[in-house]
């Protein structure tokens, strides 16, 4: 049980360490791409300039990721189960389905990235029709596991607070976070609300992630 508790903190840290990667490129190197004023054409040129690093953002924002949830949901469970197990539970199929999610948004933007690219050179007008329908296919996804993100992490912390398990002030943190992309994620006017959970994401695995590396007292 520490290996996995171990092996959770040090991939609640990594996970940590993904979404830094990919909101630094986003906000840098790959800032064009989330440009509304941006038209199709000079989009997909800067794609097709840059697509090794959009596969890699991708890869990492989403595989990566994915790869340190499933070892985490599991590692924070077993943490929980002692002194809140049936909300522990509750809380840990939704970071199971947020995993799944997660891997799914991955699949469908690279393969749909590839097809894209692969289309434009043939078939532009049909190239820029698929692009929006990826959009709204990937759209509904990230919203649906920032959904199911947010239970986890509003659950978790919840249970956490119950049993006295994490730091009071993770705890709390974790509820509001939580509390925001749920708000974020239900209400469409609020959407920016819901940004605050993927920053905050950041700080909580963090602190998540060194608390299940410290030996349990």
């Amino acid at each position: 049980m520490q290996d996995l508790q171990k092996a959770g903190g040090i991939a609640a840290l990594v996970a940590a360490g993904t979404y830094l990667f990919a909101i630094g490129l986003a906000a840098t190197v790959l800032g064009p791409m989330a440009d509304p004023d941006l038209g199709f054409r000079e989009y997909m040129t800067f794609l097709e300039a840059h697509k090794t690093l959009v596969f890699l953002w991708h890869s990492v924002m989403y595989f990566v990721n994915g790869i340190c949830l499933a070892v985490l949901v599991p590692a924070l469970y077993e943490r929980l189960k002692p002194s809140s197990p049936r909300l522990a539970l509750v809380a840990s199929i939704f970071g199971l389905l947020w995993t799944a999610f997660v891997f799914l948004s991955g699949v469908i933007t690279n393969h749909g990235t590839e097809a894209l690219l692969a289309l434009h050179g043939k078939n532009p007008a049909g190239a820029e029709a698929l692009r929006t329908a990826l959009d709204a296919v990937t759209l509904g996804i990230d919203s649906s596991d920032r959904l199911l993100g947010s239970l986890w992490v509003g659950l978790a912390s919840l249970a956490a607070f119950k049993g006295k398990t994490f730091p009071r002030f993770l705890c709390v943190f974790g509820m509001l976070i939580g509390a925001a992309g749920l708000v974020g994620t239900a209400i469409p006017a609020a959407v920016a609300v819901a940004y605050l959970f993927g920053v905050g994401a950041i700080l909580w695995w963090a602190g998540a992630g060194v608390v299940l590396i410290r030996k349990r007292t």
